[in-house]
């Protein structure tokens, strides 16, 4: 078979370590994997979709979004996170993935470093790289949360600081003492803070707190996808200072033209209706990280009690780990999301309390 060429900036870029386990196991796997809510969208959700279909509004829209869904995610802004911002500040986009890409290609020249936590999300380093940016891990201290005295040191000449609370893989949401000082420190040395806020709806303990409160040069990424389980659906969006919109919209136009129509009438409704679902959704994860954090504690392991969004982050081993995977408890190994923390596993809890147990189980039954 001929040799084909491909371009260095794919060819230095490994495929995502979650996405190889959306299939993985066989028949009597118990997939803790993948970062997907368990619950159906909520009934108003679709019946708004429907209901657009019906209409006929199934052709292009505004490549920044309809205006009737960037106005509601400006309210969305005023009631949850004490925000302005007015339509031509919002950027709607297929899912935050989508944002986070926009925003590294209109932000990141070659060479720009481009900070995020070490261990982070997948997509953090992937994107710098297809940027020409050098992606750059901050690590964490032995809660999980941020070393933001080293992110400090770290920060001097990045371009971009990528901001995770509540984050995945570790289920650590920082404070807003924390944050606070992120954001000031590093607006006052040029970088721009990228606030990535898709799981602020599910905090336990503690309070969300958005980056964009504690300065001007602070880009916020969020979507539907988590908060009202519309993960297939699509649509997230990006808020920033009016002169950022522009040059985003530019790679959006080319790309990807506009959010899909359907998707953004679904939307509406998501972001003006019922908000009940929400809250059934957050206490239910609630009682999912406290059956799989008091399981894994009572067999042994030793890490803190996930404070947000529906991860846990445990130091098993990669022996362990393996064994595991073998074992048909489908986890994913720590080096899918960067060097520092390869002996560790992030276990999602957005499955039911019966398959929790059964992991717990089996894993226990491992380590006999």
């Amino acid at each position: 078979m001929k040799e084909h060429r491909y371009a260095d900036r794919v060819r230095s870029v490994e495929m995502s370590g979650i996405r190889k386990l959306f299939e993985a196991g066989g028949p009597d796997a118990i997939n803790l994997g993948i970062g997907q809510p368990d619950f159906d969208t909520p009934d108003h959700i679709k019946m708004a979709a429907i209901a657009a279909i019906r209409e006929g509004r199934t052709g292009y829209t505004p490549n920044a979004g309809i205006p009737e869904l960037r106005e509601a995610i400006c309210e969305k802004f005023a009631r949850e996170n004490d925000l302005a911002y007015r339509p031509d500040q919002i950027l709607v986009t297929a899912g935050g993935s989508e944002a986070l890409h926009l925003v590294m290609e209109a932000l990141v020249d070659p060479g720009d470093r481009v900070l995020f936590t070490d261990p982070g999300f997948v997509s953090y380093a992937a994107l710098a790289t297809f940027a020409g940016g050098k992606p750059e891990g901050v690590p964490l201290d032995t809660t999980l949360h941020i070393d933001v005295e080293r992110a400090k040191e770290l920060m001097e000449g990045a371009r971009l600081f990528v901001l995770n609370t509540p984050s995945n893989p570790t289920g650590a949401v920082e404070s807003e003492e924390s944050i606070r000082a992120l954001v000031e420190y590093g607006n006052d040395r040029g970088v721009t803070i990228v606030s990535d806020e898709v799981y602020e709806h599910f905090v336990y303990e503690k309070k969300h707190v958005s980056a964009a409160r504690f300065g001007e040069d602070v880009i916020t990424v969020n979507a539907a996808s988590k908060t009202y389980a519309m993960t297939g659906w699509r649509v997230g969006y990006l808020a920033a200072p009016e002169d950022y919109i522009p040059e985003c919209l530019k790679v959006h136009q080319y790309a990807q033209a506009c959010a899909t129509s359907i998707s953004q009438y679904a939307a509406v409704a998501a972001y003006t209706g019922d908000q009940s679902a929400v809250a059934r959704m957050r206490e239910e994860y609630r009682a999912r990280r406290d059956l799989l954090y008091d399981g894994l504690v009572g067999l042994g392991f030793d890490f803190p009690r996930p404070e947000g969004a529906f991860y846990a982050f445990v130091p098993m081993g990669r022996t362990l780990i393996e064994k595991a995977i073998e074992a048909g408890v489908v986890i994913v190994p720590g080096g899918a999301f960067g060097t520092r923390a390869p002996d560790y596993a992030r276990f999602s809890y957005a499955t039911s309390r019966e398959n929790l147990s059964r992991a717990v189980a089996r894993i226990g039954t491992l380590m006999e």
